[in-house]
């Protein structure tokens, strides 16, 4: 065994888990898009946003997730879903505010903290991409 296999199995682990979260929230701008309109309204103040704007954005996530899972173009797919993380949870500071209620929110820093691990690390993330 190779001294750099566990460091690949614990980024593969980083990388299925950071999917596992970020496919649920790109599903839920496909299946509840009145949903993701409320969280845009109230977290990026982007309001009017119809169903197929959600639709699109929702596939085009998707797309970016179905790569970054596979480890295809690392620096794109990882930088995309760190910066994309990086807004979420930046974006969602009011929350920070009151932290006792709004506990789950702060789940959101050990994924943005694995969001970078993965990036910064990319080149030793080996296992199961392409």
């Amino acid at each position: 065994m190779s001294s750099q296999s566990p460091i690949a199995t614990v980024l593969l682990t980083l990388r299925l888990s950071v999917f596992l979260v970020m496919l649920m929230w790109t599903l839920d701008k496909i299946v509840n898009p009145a949903h993701a309109a409320r969280v845009y309204e109230n977290f990026y103040a982007i309001g009017g946003l119809g169903r197929n704007a959600f639709l699109a954005i929702g596939a085009a996530e998707l797309v970016l997730l179905l790569a970054f899972v596979v480890g295809y173009r690392k620096r794109i797919t990882y930088g995309a879903v760190l910066a994309f993380h990086a807004i979420s949870t930046l974006s969602s500071y009011k929350q920070y505010l009151a932290p006792f209620e709004h506990l789950l929110f702060f789940a959101a820093w050990p994924m943005l903290a694995a969001c970078f691990a993965l990036y910064r690390l990319r080149h030793l993330d080996t296992k199961l991409t392409i």
